[in-house]
């Protein structure tokens, strides 16, 4: 149902444009009633003054999905290409899908849906709406291995723009071990407490997902190539905690003590973190320097 309460208007009864695979109807008859069910406030958006039609322009839908407005108004006239899976799995998060509609979005293309495992890079749409709400707060959706899944302006500022990692370096903990400038974000002294509790998260992931999974897979890397990280697996260290009070380093702004608040999805192995300062204190107006930043640089 659209945004405006409107009865769904069914997908035109004239012949489906049906090639590879693609029910190009239905996925433009989709693609549309879920772009009109989104309002700018769900996404944090401004809605303005001279929005006449239901939810979202089709070129602010285009932009949560990381593809061109063009590409999407031809996908929504039934004429568009056949979409990658890097695409459809943009375009899921973008609508702010469920898995269920995630999975619908996926076949309707031809494609197996994802396996819905504990793992999934599906960003769950709860915390897609809190993240899409945090705009001067450093935010980001995390695997429980570390990966980043989304991340506002204010934390790749901060953190790093960690949509450029690929493959096993996306774990925070690979990273850690295998690129040791990556440890910059954090000042020398910690450096010890931190590379143990990345460890601990480590394990714990591992025993969550178990042989042949990512985490495994980070596993096997580090013990081949880091005699630090070989040490402190070794060392069997469990449930270590992420302190609420953290000492970040920007390369402009210096030293900043923030607290981290942890939202955590336990169906889906999620967690949203949050970064925040002490209002009126240095550190605070730190944070609030980071838009007119950019994206911090990502050592590895």
């Amino acid at each position: 149902m659209s945004g405006s309460g409107a009865v769904p208007r069914l997908a035109p009864a004239a012949p489906r444009a049906k090639t590879a695979g693609v029910d190009r109807a239905q996925l433009a008859d989709f693609l549309r009633t879920r772009r009109e069910a989104l309002q700018p406030e769900d996404v944090g958006l401004p809605r303005g003054t001279r929005r006449r039609a239901p939810g979202l322009r089709r070129e602010e839908v285009a932009l949560l999905c990381d593809i061109s407005s063009d590409y999407w108004s031809r996908l929504e006239q039934a004429r568009g290409p056949q979409p990658s899976d890097q695409v459809l799995t943009a375009m899921a998060r973008g609508l702010r899908l469920s898995l269920a509609e995630r999975d619908h979005l996926f076949r309707l293309v031809g494609r197996p849906a994802p396996e819905r495992t504990g793992q999934s890079d599906h960003v769950a749409p709860g915390l897609m709406r809190v993240l899409d709400r945090l705009h001067d707060t450093p935010a980001q959706v995390m695997t429980d291995l570390g990966e980043t899944l989304a991340q506002n302006a204010a934390a790749a500022a901060l953190l790093g723009d960690d949509s450029v990692l690929t493959g096993l370096d996306r774990a925070v903990v690979h990273r850690w071990f295998a690129h040791p400038t990556s440890r910059d974000v954090y000042p020398p002294e910690d450096h010890d407490t931190r590379g143990r509790v990345f460890v601990s998260d480590l394990r714990a992931a591992l025993a969550r997902q178990g042989a042949g999974s990512r985490a495994a897979q980070v596993v096997e890397s580090l013990l081949a190539r880091s005699e630090e990280f070989e040490r402190l697996w070794a060392e069997h260290e469990v449930g270590l905690r992420h302190e609420l009070h953290k000492r970040l380093v920007h390369p402009e702004l210096g030293e900043m003590a923030l607290q981290c608040q942890r939202l955590v999805d336990v169906e889906q192995a999620q967690v949203l973190l949050v970064f925040t300062a002490t209002p009126g204190t240095p550190d605070d107006d730190k944070l609030r320097l980071l838009a007119s930043l950019g994206p911090r640089p990502v050592r590895r």
